[in-house]
């Protein structure tokens, strides 16, 4: 980790040739010095010989993403930033590939405890605050302004569209409602807005959890192992991706006491109500079916939240809120069999397209 007040540069990262990742000092915490990590795409967006008609660029839809002009001197450049979630890292690089390729500077930030920045000496994701999270959010923005203006050459602020996933879609939905105007859309990807059943099972959780939360925040519950979703990604199982196993293991990370009771209180938030300003997108499977064994089914439902939940949680974000469904979609849209994501990846681009900020 660099010395106080300092930042090591941008280093040479683990997805390859075109993906280079930012260390991101943050306050230290009860357990020692704590970092984020902040992944650039640095293949720039394409530059285009006109500005497309709106016929041809719906006739392209059907084919590929939407590839946009780079971005001129006197426009506000366009950003995406990715946020993971639970037990989880910045791996989706087809999705860095197709937004790159529809005109955006594309980043994805790895939040303190895990993946990039998890530490030898920290308790893996584990945090008693969500809002915690908003320091490692301001300091991957400050670095992406940082960034933008030395590779455009522009003093234009960027216009910032962020995608969050799971968890990092409560932690992301939540600081939007905390912070107006600093997002042009958010567009969530299975977020995990309601604990699995209703909220009467959350109120129950939360009676049980609260007196370990107050006296031993630490305290790890015992549950079933639940490898099925993870079967159904990793290369090693079923599915198409490398994971890490540190970073994303089989087993999930432990689910402790401190850590509960934050999740229970965003979900509480979230269930009277938020006020976000920018438009939302909210991405979901067609179907959940949770369960411990892994079956062939397990490849084309979610499997980690209840997709029928999360959608009427949904409307209640914002003013102005869609949601998408994708029959045969996994909990991560984006890491869903090939024709699922790159529906997604498209619908994602027509979005963007009509909220350009």
């Amino acid at each position: 980790m660099s010395t106080p007040g300092t930042r090591a540069p941008w280093q040479a990262d683990f997805l390859g040739e075109n993906f280079e990742a930012l260390e991101l000092e943050l306050v230290p915490d009860e357990e020692g010095p704590v970092c984020a990590t902040l992944v650039r795409y640095t293949v720039p967006p394409p530059a285009t010989a006109r500005p497309r008609r709106l016929r041809d660029t719906f006739a392209e839809l059907t084919r590929h993403a939407i590839r946009r002009e780079t971005p001129r001197r006197d426009k506000a450049p366009r950003v995406v930033l990715y946020v993971h979630g639970w037990a989880d890292y910045f791996l989706q690089d087809e999705l860095a590939e197709s937004l790159a390729g529809s005109g955006f500077h594309f980043y994805a930030v790895d939040l303190r405890k895990f993946g990039r920045s998890l530490r030898r000496w920290q308790t893996p994701g584990y945090t008693t605050d969500l809002a915690v999270y908003d320091e490692d959010l301001d300091a991957a923005l400050a670095a992406i302004d940082a960034d933008i203006a030395r590779r455009t050459g522009t003093t234009a602020p960027p216009t910032v569209h962020m995608v969050a996933h799971s968890l990092g879609g409560l932690i992301a939905t939540l600081w939007a409602d905390r912070h107006p105007g600093r997002l042009a859309t958010l567009i969530l990807n299975s977020p995990w807005l309601e604990l699995q059943g209703s909220s009467l099972m959350r109120s129950i959780a939360m009676h049980l959890v609260e007196p370990f939360a107050r006296t031993d925040p630490k305290r790890a519950f015992r549950f079933p192992e639940m490898p099925a979703y993870w079967e159904s990604v990793s290369s090693q199982a079923h599915g198409e991706w490398a994971l890490d196993p540190q970073w994303r293991p089989r087993a999930s990370f432990p689910i402790r006491a401190g850590w509960s009771k934050a999740v229970l209180a965003g979900h509480a938030a979230v269930e009277r109500k938020l006020d976000i300003d920018a438009p939302v997108l909210v991405m979901l499977s067609g179907r959940t079916r949770i369960q411990g064994e892994w079956s062939a089914e397990l490849m084309r439902v979610d499997a980690v939240i209840d997709v029928e939940e999360t959608a009427r949680r949904a409307l209640g974000l914002g003013r102005r809120t869609a949601v998408f469904r994708y029959p045969g979609a996994l909990h991560d849209v984006f890491l869903s069999r090939r024709i699922v994501r790159q529906q997604a990846y498209r619908d994602v681009a027509i979005w963007l397209e009509s909220y350009p900020g």
